[in-house]
């Protein structure tokens, strides 16, 4: 279940809501817990059963770190997350390419059964290993109830795409949980609609034509048509995760809770140092903290620094999938990384900011184009955007009727892409104060997007989220 799917807007939603706001204080955050476990059992009714018992076993290891023993225990916790991550997410690709490379050296495969990957695995790993880090450091007092720490773990908000949130983040506001925090609510209800559309027109207008152009076989694309395919997955796969992270965001303020800002307008960063720190910000911040930092950060030297921020990078595209194009999608960021640190920022720097703009996303840009495909596609679908291969005939009639009609409509969006997200940002901020009359048309204004989102939904019944996977 998504946030944007008809049975979580008609039926999960208002079902919670009415149950969340009519249960006394004292008992909302069971309420919460509860509708979280139907939300996850929705998608995947076994491995609910898996969620809650490691949850339980982590909880459990954690409460020892004030034994003698507390270093071992850290040890066990983190041991326990990364390697059931490692085997239900990667199982599958170390047994798919060591029976390949079987193949070449003339040897048998051993036969498998395919393991199967419970949903938001990747993000509810990562926030149990935050909760072990930061009670061993001493950073934060460990939950004092099993039901926080399983409210911390499985909230579902966040649960099945993020954004990642940090035991830090949300410590202090599960302990202190109270009703005053409930007058977020309106600005809560108007960010998840602002990310709902976001998710619903315009992320999945940009997955219509990616779905239009990657029907026609790659070798029949031309030019023009592969950097159309390039620059709507670009805009796709930004509206479609941070519309997504804005539901998030808002959904918690309804509830009560202050989840970390995901993404700071990362199109028009001027470096890839600096679209890091705009995309995707908690996944960033927590290699930073847990990862990079504790590998020695920037401390021991250049070299030293360089190997860090692969290791870091190269972990960072695992983490996104088991498979090879995702190894290579990080590596390539890592590696323009390690070029600015070197010499590449005193060049850049000295650039017009729409030239430092334009080489972020075009690097970017061909990122995502490893990042969208299997290997042996990208490289293929690659060179056709540095050619100039005209649209046969064929692919000009089959496109006829729709494709150049939304290609306007995405060229807009391309050429407004970044005053269109400003400009929800602003109308944000400007419509939590006022008097009664703009509250009362703002309230209606967006009322009238919601119901244009939730009408769009039905009558298309096209509606792609690339994150959900992983």
């Amino acid at each position: 279940m998504v946030f944007s799917s008809i049975i979580f807007l008609a039926v999960f939603l208002p079902l919670f809501l009415l149950s969340f706001y009519s249960t006394p204080t004292t008992y909302k955050k069971w309420i919460i817990s509860f509708f979280s476990i139907l939300f996850y059992a929705w998608g995947a009714p076994v491995f609910i059963f898996f969620l809650i018992g490691s949850s339980i076993l982590d909880y459990w290891i954690t409460r020892q770190f004030n034994s003698v023993y507390k270093k071992w225990f850290l040890g066990s916790s983190i041991l326990l997350n990364v390697g059931l991550l490692v085997y239900f997410k990667y199982f599958n690709f170390f047994a798919n390419n060591t029976n390949t490379l079987f193949n070449l050296l003339d040897i048998p495969e051993f036969p498998y059964q395919e393991v199967i990957l419970p949903i938001g695995i990747s993000f509810f790993t990562f926030q149990k290993i935050s909760y072990s880090v930061d009670v061993y450091e001493g950073k934060n007092k460990p939950l004092s109830h099993f039901s926080d720490y399983l409210l911390y773990i499985i909230m579902f908000p966040q649960l099945i795409a993020g954004p990642i949130v940090r035991y830090k983040d949300v410590s202090l506001q599960i302990q202190n949980f109270n009703l005053n925090k409930f007058t977020e609510k309106t600005p809560g209800l108007y960010r998840f609609i602002i990310g709902l559309f976001k998710k619903v027109i315009i992320a999945n207008s940009f997955a219509f034509v990616v779905e239009q152009i990657n029907a026609v076989p790659i070798e029949s694309l031309s030019t023009s048509q592969a950097w159309i395919s390039a620059l709507a997955y670009s805009f796709q796969i930004y509206y479609d995760f941070s519309g997504y992270s804005d539901m998030a965001i808002g959904l918690g303020l309804i509830m009560g809770f202050s989840f970390p800002e995901n993404f700071n307008f990362p199109y028009i960063a001027k470096n890839i140092t600096e679209f890091w720190q705009r995309w995707h910000i908690t996944l960033g911040t927590w290699m930073r903290d847990y990862l990079y930092i504790p590998l020695g950060g920037n401390k021991n030297g250049k070299y030293r620094t360089y190997v860090n921020l692969l290791t870091v990078f190269f972990i960072s595209g695992f983490w996104h999938g088991a498979n090879w194009n995702f190894i290579f999608w990080g590596l390539f960021h890592g590696s323009f990384l390690i070029i600015e640190r070197a010499f590449g920022l005193k060049i850049l720097n000295k650039l017009p900011s729409f030239v430092q703009m334009a080489y972020t996303f075009f690097v970017v840009l061909i990122g995502w184009v490893l990042f969208s495909k299997d290997m042996s596609q990208a490289m293929e679908f690659l060179p056709k955007l540095f050619s100039n291969i005209p649209e046969s005939q064929e692919v000009l009639i089959s496109f006829k009727s729709k494709f150049w009609m939304v290609f306007g409509l995405i060229g807009a969006f391309i050429g407004f892409s970044h005053t269109i997200t400003v400009g929800f940002s602003h109308f944000y901020t400007w419509s939590l104060s006022g008097s009664y009359l703009k509250q009362s048309l703002i309230f209606i204004g967006m009322m009238a997007i919601l119901v244009y989102c939730f009408s769009t939904l039905i009558t298309s019944g096209f509606n792609p989220f690339i994150y959900y996977r992983f």
